[in-house]
């Protein structure tokens, strides 16, 4: 009888003479795959993994070579599998989940919001902000912060250019910035920013005062009226040049005021008439009272499509007297698909991009998040940070003759 000794070179010699290609191949994902280990060869030509030897790449690199030209000796369709395995396992692995959480957890996740305390866009913003962290892995904490100034415009200019961009900075600002670029009034390109998504679209409204002598459109465009507005670029300010430029509309705009609320309570108080480009969802939620007690005039709504609610009060793009007034209504109007918008910073790290646009389509689906909106009266009809890029796109695409009209027409 033969020793174990004596067979081993006899197996060792029937398994070379094998047209194999798992030595190169387990050889291969030993030098490449992250992880302490050694890979040896018994002589049996058996491959064996052993511990605590770090990875090499520059190995693995070599033995591709092995693998190809072990596989020039085999059947073609093994040689091709072999190829397509040596290149996948030395292509740079995907940053995984396990990375995204490691960067997330236990950060703070700063929420920009750009008007006061108070207000539709801070409302809408601290209930994202309430449930977004736990979508995104590592469930950071979201802290909202109010950066109120010219409209909200302080904001996006603030997340566009200084906030840091590796995924640690979102925030909301009017709807109206999106398409301000092409009005001439801002100077980014709202195609760049990191969208996430918006919460809703939404239907912009010009009202006035239970006091105020303009109780209807007819009234805005034969009465003298006084509204206010925020800056360039806000919504108060963009709507109410539009029904003054373009529809003749007898209006003087006070600007300045920081926010929503403080127009409103501007409005309250006498110093103005009223406001446009309040959102008939603000109404809803922030001041069900006014509707109630019949406190407001809603004079005329803005939208790409009529408010089933105020099926009496005109459609600003109804309102048209000529194509050209039309086209310009439109790409003005655009931006109420865009109500609620949450974007991130231009150029954030791709892996994290897709994790926090995950991470809102996830809360626009949460259980909770959506009972409380219930309960707030909060609209919720999310827009995809996917429908947003095509909407942009298609507005930047608007010819430059009617956009050079629909800027003049919102010129003060």
């Amino acid at each position: 009888m033969k020793s174990d000794r004596q067979r081993v070179p006899g197996a060792a010699q029937r398994n070379a003479n094998k047209p194999s290609l798992s030595w190169p191949l387990i050889a291969l994902r030993c030098a490449a795959d992250p992880g302490p280990r050694l890979l040896v060869r018994e002589r049996t030509g058996v491959p064996r993994l052993r511990c605590n030897a770090p990875p090499n790449l520059a190995l693995a690199e070599q033995l591709l070579g092995g693998v190809l030209h072990r596989a020039r000796d085999t059947w073609p369709w093994r040689a091709l599998i072999a190829a397509a395995i040596a290149l996948a396992m030395l292509s740079p692995r995907p940053a995984g989940a396990g990375d995204i959480e490691e960067f997330y957890r236990g950060r703070n996740i700063s929420l920009v919001i750009g008007y006061s305390v108070g207000g539709g866009y801070d409302a809408y913003g601290r209930l994202v902000g309430r449930y977004l962290g736990k979508h995104i892995p590592g469930d950071p904490t979201i802290v909202p912060q109010n950066m109120t100034g010219a409209g909200s415009l302080r904001a996006a200019n603030y997340i566009y250019s200084a906030a840091a961009r590796d995924g640690s900075v979102i925030g909301t600002f009017s709807r109206s910035l999106t398409t301000a670029p092409l009005l001439g009034k801002a100077d980014f390109d709202s195609r760049k920013f990191t969208w996430l998504g918006s919460v809703t679209d939404d239907t912009s409204v010009c009202v006035t005062w239970n006091t105020s002598a303009v109780r209807t459109w007819d009234d805005l465009l034969t009465q003298p009226s006084t509204f206010g507005g925020e800056g360039a670029g806000a919504d108060p300010d963009i709507f109410a040049l539009l029904y003054k430029n373009v529809f003749g509309a007898k209006i003087k705009l006070v600007s300045g005021y920081p926010g929503t609320n403080d127009t409103v309570l501007a409005m309250q108080r006498g110093e103005v008439d009223g406001l446009c480009g309040l959102s008939w969802s603000t109404i809803k939620t922030r001041h069900p009272d006014w509707l109630k007690t019949n406190k407001v005039n809603i004079l005329v709504q803005a939208a790409q499509k009529r408010e089933p609610d105020l099926a009496t009060v005109p459609l600003a793009s109804d309102l048209a007297s000529s194509e050209e007034q039309r086209q310009m209504v439109k790409v003005i109007v655009a931006s109420q698909a865009i109500a609620r918008p949450l974007a991130a910073p231009p150029e954030i790290p791709a892996d994290r991009r897709a994790a926090l646009i995950a991470a809102f389509d996830q809360t626009m689906k949460d259980r909770e998040f959506l009972d409380e909106a219930a309960r707030l009266s909060f609209d919720v009809n999310p827009v995809s940070a996917t429908a947003i890029d095509r909407l942009l796109a298609d507005a930047y695409a608007t010819p430059k003759d009617i956009l050079a009209k629909a800027a003049q027409a919102i010129a003060n």
